[in-house]
């Protein structure tokens, strides 16, 4: 999983905040299992840009039960983070929020939903690897980590050539 961010001029402090006034409200729920389009349309220009790994459009048909949204009061999907279970761990993966919504709030509404559905699921521990700095995640406790602590499976997954950072929060 990365933290997606799109490349972009860095907006000044008085942008995010006038941003953050007039954004409107989203609700943050689980992915419905018809939405893997939606989730595939999302997620695509983070994959073109290098932040997120190219899935197929079958994987967000297939787990779609694994996906938090965001969702415009039009019903337009904004944002995404998905939650994948193993063992007593969690991996969160395929993190993005669009572009127009990056400093509102969403991303650690989304976040804050993952730590409530994997204390849910009795999960102790998150995972999570981003190409990224990782501020989001390390502002909500995440801390660097060794693949070798994560599920085997899912490290084993991971593109070396991506040069991703694994990073944990217990719960």
């Amino acid at each position: 999983m990365t933290t997606a961010t799109l490349p972009a001029a860095a907006p000044s402090p008085r942008a995010i905040a006038t941003r953050r006034r007039d954004a409107p409200d989203f609700s943050v729920r689980p992915a419905h299992r018809d939405e893997g389009p939606e989730l595939a349309a999302l997620s695509w220009p983070f994959v073109r840009a290098g932040a997120l790994r190219e899935r197929p459009l079958s994987l967000y048909l297939s787990r779609a039960s694994d996906f938090l949204v965001a969702q415009a009061p039009d019903g337009t999907l904004e944002g995404c983070l998905a939650l994948r279970e193993h063992s007593a761990a969690g991996v969160l993966y395929n993190f993005c929020v669009a572009g127009h919504r990056q400093g509102t709030g969403m991303g650690a509404r989304l976040l804050h939903a993952a730590f409530a559905a994997a204390r849910a699921r009795s999960m102790a521990t998150l995972f999570t690897a981003t190409t990224g700095s990782g501020r989001l995640f390390l502002r909500h406790g995440f801390v660097p980590t060794s693949p070798s602590l994560a599920p085997t499976a899912w490290a084993r997954s991971l593109d070396p050539e991506r040069n991703a950072h694994v990073l944990s929060r217990a719960l």
